[in-house]
């Protein structure tokens, strides 16, 4: 009674108490200390109890897998096995959640066949734990095959099976899946998984459809499920599929969670309505301090910096998000001075940053181009246990490069080379190397990527190799990269890929191909990339080409001095002293004037 209470003092008292402790007692005071999160004097318990049964290793195993101590579990199921005890199956299922936290496939296969031979397979609680693992693994065609032998079958396996189909991202199955499922074994969970799949990939559309199908049917919506879909719309500028759910969600009630509040301030902050997104916060509970970050970063979202100053300046109280959004909103607004005053008036207020905070410092450094400051604040994060995730590692990577420190910039890239499960600290230092002019190396360290096939390129990931390949003047591998784009990593080549490759040629001379490439693109070609050519043609002396160039310069920027000047530096280096004469009575009768240099140093 006392330990089902919590008032587990009381127990211990009254267990030393008893003249002869039987196994019950001792199983009674186990169970209370793991619920109580006293693992330590649950473990010596167990560690003094003379005669120990399943029920005792069970509640060992249930409690250091319920909080995430998975080898400890796992620990405690091998001295069972040890002591010839055979488990039930509640000790079977702990076991099978304890090692889906970091077991593999090879491991999955192991205890499933270990259910067999203690006949406890045949038990919906462990098969449906095995179906979960077989899923966490991505081993869905295991899991498949599992849950179609199965003799009995709840809501939980049906849902885990579908689970397994939608984060593996096979929509097609998961919806197949979803279409097979009885209609008395779909509840929210199953409409949820299944609405949170084309969430995932954006289609919004059959996701509403689904949402809507499911209102009909009968089954109301949870928060977390309309959460989603509003965060969808905030995604893609839905901003009617989004009032229509958050009309839903008034009438659910659910308008009084804060988390729920906080996502439809930024669904209208996401579509530039920033007045609704005002208006919802000054009609809803002013003291959830999510709520005042999300409108925070609303202003900031919409270029408001001041505005987002202000209320920031007003909040009762703030925590590492709010100093975040302001220094991250400073630094993206190219005030990196005023971003990196917040950070230092951020730490003497007490407050510690965390990753977040110091990629934005970090990128604001980065813009001032200040190493000294930068190697102050890369020791910041060692010093303070700051977690080196990859967008942090990227963060450090490039503001060491644009600060001109290669080396510096190398060094934390091999450092956190071997750890990385996204591309960003991968293109950090592809770039970095491609601007320095180190080719080579940019392009060795890409070779390194590729070997890689857990890592997702993305179009960064280009911009970088066709740009070392630029400076290295490696045009067949240049066209090479830019197919393999397409071809190999599905990624459509944007307009900087066609100005990369329009320069790329421009350099070689190949002049007829890059005019044949900005014809052929899908996108109509902007200032830079026909000022490149331009530029090209002047080094090439390729007056022809030069003139179409400057004639689409001259269409998409008339006023642009620049244009002329080059034009009329061809015509010099070709002998065309008449057409010089020409373009130079048209910038003075048009008082066109060259835009001065200008450094961001000085």
């Amino acid at each position: 009674m006392y330990t089902k209470c919590g008032f587990i003092e009381e127990a211990e008292r009254f267990f030393t108490t008893c003249p002869n402790m039987d196994p019950v007692s001792y199983n009674i005071m186990i169970s209370g200390y793991v619920k109580s999160g006293r693992f330590s004097e649950a473990r010596n318990m167990f560690d003094q109890m003379p005669k120990k049964g399943c029920v005792s290793y069970t509640t060992m195993i249930m409690g250091f897998a319920s909080m995430g101590y998975w080898k400890e579990a796992i620990g405690i199921f091998k001295l069972m096995r040890n002591e010839g005890i055979l488990p039930n199956e509640v000790t079977f299922a702990s076991l099978v959640s304890a090692c889906s936290g970091f077991g593999g496939i090879s491991l999955c296969r192991m205890l499933h066949g270990l259910a067999i031979k203690v006949l406890l397979d045949e038990f919906v609680i462990v098969s449906t734990n095995l179906l979960h693992m077989y899923c966490a693994c991505r081993s869905l065609e295991d899991g498949r095959h599992l849950f179609n032998e199965m003799k009995e079958r709840n809501v939980v396996s049906w849902n885990v099976m579908l689970n397994g189909y939608a984060k593996a991202g096979d929509i097609e199955l998961a919806r197949e899946f979803f279409e097979s499922m009885p209609m008395k074994e779909r509840d929210v969970v199953s409409w949820g998984t299944m609405v949170d799949a084309y969430v995932q990939v954006d289609w919004l559309s059959e996701a509403l459809i689904l949402f809507c199908t499911m209102l009909r049917g009968g089954v109301e919506t949870n928060d977390v499920m309309i959460v989603d879909l509003v965060s969808a719309c905030a995604r893609v500028g839905a901003i009617q599929e989004g009032l229509q759910l958050h009309s839903r969600i008034v009438k659910a009630g659910f308008d009084c969670y804060d988390f729920v509040q906080a996502t439809i301030i930024h669904f209208y902050s996401a579509c530039g309505k920033v007045d609704l997104a005002y208006l919802q916060f000054e009609v809803g509970f002013k003291d959830h301090l999510a709520s005042r970050n999300a409108l925070i970063a609303g202003f900031i979202r919409n270029g408001m910096i001041e505005q987002a100053r202000q209320f920031f300046i007003e909040m009762p109280e703030r925590d590492v998000s709010s100093w975040s959004s302001m220094i991250a909103g400073y630094a993206q607004s190219k005030q990196p001075n005023v971003a990196l005053q917040f950070f230092h008036e951020m730490i003497a207020s007490g407050m510690q940053p965390n990753q977040i905070t110091m990629a934005s410092v970090f990128s604001a450094i980065a813009s001032l181009g200040i190493l000294t400051e930068g190697r102050w604040a890369h020791k910041f994060v060692l010093n303070n246990s700051i977690p080196l995730n990859d967008n942090l590692s990227a963060a450090i990577i490039d503001m060491y490069a644009k600060c001109g420190s290669i080396s510096d910039a190398l060094e934390v890239f091999y450092l956190v080379r071997d750890k990385t499960s996204t591309v960003s600290p991968w293109n950090a230092m592809i770039c970095g190397l491609a601007m320095h002019g180190h080719a080579r190396l940019s392009l060795e360290i890409y070779s390194g990527l590729e070997w890689r096939h857990h890592i997702k390129q993305n179009s960064i990931t280009f911009i970088g190799v066709l740009t070392a390949c630029c400076h290295a003047g490696l045009v067949e591998p240049g066209e090479r990269y830019f197919k393999r784009m397409k071809s190999i990593y599905n990624i459509d080549p944007g307009i900087k890929h066609y100005g990369c490759m329009v320069d790329l040629l421009g350099r070689a001379g190949r002049l007829e191909e890059a005019e044949k490439m900005i014809r052929s693109m899908p996108m109509k070609a902007d200032v830079v990339i026909w000022g490149t050519l331009l530029a090209a043609c002047r080094t090439h002396e390729n007056v022809e080409i030069g003139e179409k160039a400057a004639e689409n310069l001259a269409r998409l920027d008339p006023d642009h001095g620049g244009v002329k000047v080059l034009l009329s530096n061809l015509y010099a280096d070709a002998g065309r002293w008449e057409d010089v004469l020409s373009v130079r009575r048209v910038m003075q009768s048009q008082r066109m004037k060259k835009s001065p240099g200008y450094s961001g140093v000085f």
